[in-house]
């Protein structure tokens, strides 16, 4: 959900990077901006069950290549997503710009006070009148985007179903962010010198907690999941497998057949939550393209983010940046208001209106941010390329064949460009491109010279 107000993007930069393991882990994902996988209208019906899947003998992969005209296909679409990311972001800051000139939050910020006097019914009137202003304002990129992976054949989403979807994320936005502003507010009329630093360790727990929610709450409002046991027993007697040589707690409970072939072609396999929410999830898009060998791999890969721990680790940067982000925030607020406040109608700090010209700051700074983010969450990726080829070694024969075979069906599927801009990787991509991937998983093997495996021992 790419909602503008991402309150939740800017302000919670945690939750996004987080969730990002889970939503887009194996594909050619770019930090802000979502995998290209959106859903969309007309496709295959039902994918094929797993056991036809896994019956194809598999081409044995050399390289990531792909057919002339899907090469075309995969490049062109690379380089419209590297333009339309960047499109997209200064879009949003003009949409917020609309808003500041045309004096939008202050009217909100009237009716609102003049509805009560309580701060929290005058923040669930101003909020949601906001977010969905600032929405609607960005709605054209989302449109677009859901457009363009239709035209591209990875969405099979029709528009009507896209546009629930759409509202449902709307309504979880507003709920979520209105508490998020109310208390936001609430700490600056407490302390206008460090409401950046409270609203800084106000905003770590309640991350967790949409961490922890996001698989059990969130993610069955759009898509339906079933137990994987009941759709495929031998690929979850794999995966069982594979946890327990992991040494993690994942009963076949906890492992789900989720619906995607509904409203995209793309391919993903993932572990989300933590503790008790913390589950294997597998597309039915991915079993239907993938055999049990790979499919095993793609989700040694989600082992590792959990096993070395990456989620902590993801959670500490995305808390050291945040605190970063706020204090300048804080510092710049002042500055900005001082200058163009009274023109925007903008009180204070502590007036409701004064949220826009705050999200402008957090959007560039988070945007300035964004190649040492997609870096660093790049290099775990790798990480756990490597985590998978180990753990998988042994399990399988030849487990790095099958990990080149697996990125090549993902990459074949969801259009990974073969040849992406080298700029658009260093400030957008979240994971390595496909095609070192797929070097990697082919040179990897420290056993054929009598070494150990850095990871699994």
């Amino acid at each position: 959900m790419k909602k503008v107000c991402n309150f939740l993007a800017v302000i919670l930069l945690c939750i996004c990077a987080s969730t990002a393991y889970a939503a887009q882990s194996q594909a050619p994902s770019r930090a802000p901006n979502p995998q290209q996988a959106q859903p969309a209208a007309s496709g295959p019906s039902a994918p094929a069950p797993s056991i036809a899947a896994h019956q194809t003998p598999p081409q044995r992969i050399t390289a990531y290549t792909l057919p002339p005209d899907r090469y075309k296909k995969a490049h062109d679409l690379g380089r419209i997503y590297f333009r339309f990311t960047l499109v997209s972001f200064f879009y949003g800051l003009v949409a917020l710009w609309l808003v500041l000139r045309w004096k939008l939050a202050p009217k909100y910020r009237t009716l609102a006070e003049g509805v009560s006097s309580n701060r929290f019914v005058q923040a669930l009137v101003f909020a949601p009148l906001l977010i969905l202003t600032i929405d609607l304002l960005e709605l054209p990129t989302n449109i677009y985007q859901h457009w363009l992976s239709r035209s591209y054949g990875i969405s099979i989403q029709a528009w009507p179903s896209w546009l629930w979807d759409w509202t449902k994320g709307e309504i979880i936005s507003v709920i979520i962010s209105s508490l998020l502003i109310w208390i936001l507010y609430a700490i600056i009329r407490k302390s206008t010198r460090r409401w950046w630093f409270y609203f800084w360790l106000a905003s770590l727990p309640i991350g967790l907690l949409l961490i922890f929610v996001q698989p059990v709450i969130i993610d069955p409002l759009f898509h339906k999941f079933e137990p994987l046991a009941e759709k495929d027993p031998p690929l979850t007697a794999e995966l069982q497998k594979l946890v327990q040589r992991a040494g993690q707690d994942i009963p076949p409970e906890r492992m789900y057949w989720m619906g995607a072939g509904e409203k995209t072609t793309a391919l993903n396999a993932y572990v989300a939550g933590f503790g008790a929410s913390k589950r294997i999830v597998v597309w039915d898009t991915t079993i239907a393209k993938m055999n049990t060998p790979q499919i095993v791999f793609v989700t040694g890969h989600e082992m590792r983010h959990y096993v070395l721990g990456h989620i902590p680790k993801l959670l500490g940067f995305a808390a050291a940046l945040l605190f970063v982000f706020f204090y300048l925030g804080y510092r710049g607020i002042g500055w900005l208001l001082s200058r163009w406040g009274q023109k925007w109608g903008i009180r204070g700090i502590d007036d409701w209106a004064s949220l826009p010209a705050l999200l402008v700051l957090l959007s560039i700074l988070f945007f300035l941010a964004s190649p040492l983010i997609s870096a660093g969450i790049r290099h775990q990726e790798h990480q756990a390329d490597q985590y998978g080829l180990e753990v998988t070694h042994g399990l399988t024969p030849d487990s790095g064949q099958i990990a080149a075979q697996a990125f090549q069906v993902l990459g074949d599927v969801d259009l990974a460009d073969p040849d992406p801009d080298e700029i658009d990787i260093f400030l957008f991509y979240s994971h390595p491109a496909i095609r070192d991937r797929v070097q990697f998983s082919l040179t990897y093997d420290p056993w054929s010279k009598g070494g150990q495996s850095e990871f699994v021992k």
